[in-house]
């Protein structure tokens, strides 16, 4: 399955449940930042070397999927390709740590 294809995908179901209403930048963001406290709730109070259950992991798993959503939607409603925009971002990190250590 390639990006077009989830993309489809994700706006099909959001569609289907009606959802559209809620999909703007700011809630899509709210909804993102609260994704991604869930996925800093399963690392609270291990120690940094700690390995994950398997339960931890699915759950890890689930909890990365849904700000990957959340982040798609975003996307999708800036009218960009989340692979596009990271490609550019890392040439931009490369270039501007290139010259710094220089």
């Amino acid at each position: 399955m390639d990006y077009s294809d989830i993309e489809k995908s994700l706006i099909e179901f959001r569609n289907k449940k009606g959802w559209q209403k809620y999909h703007n930048l700011k809630d899509l963001a709210l909804s993102l930042n609260l994704e991604a406290s869930e996925v800093l709730e399963i690392f609270q109070w291990k120690l940094s070397d700690a390995k994950l259950s398997e339960a931890e992991e699915q759950h890890l798993e689930e909890e990365l999927a849904d700000t990957l959503i959340y982040t798609f939607y975003m996307c999708e409603k800036l009218g960009v390709d989340p692979l596009t925009i990271v490609a550019n971002k890392m040439k931009f990190n490369q270039e501007r740590h290139w010259k710094t250590e220089k």
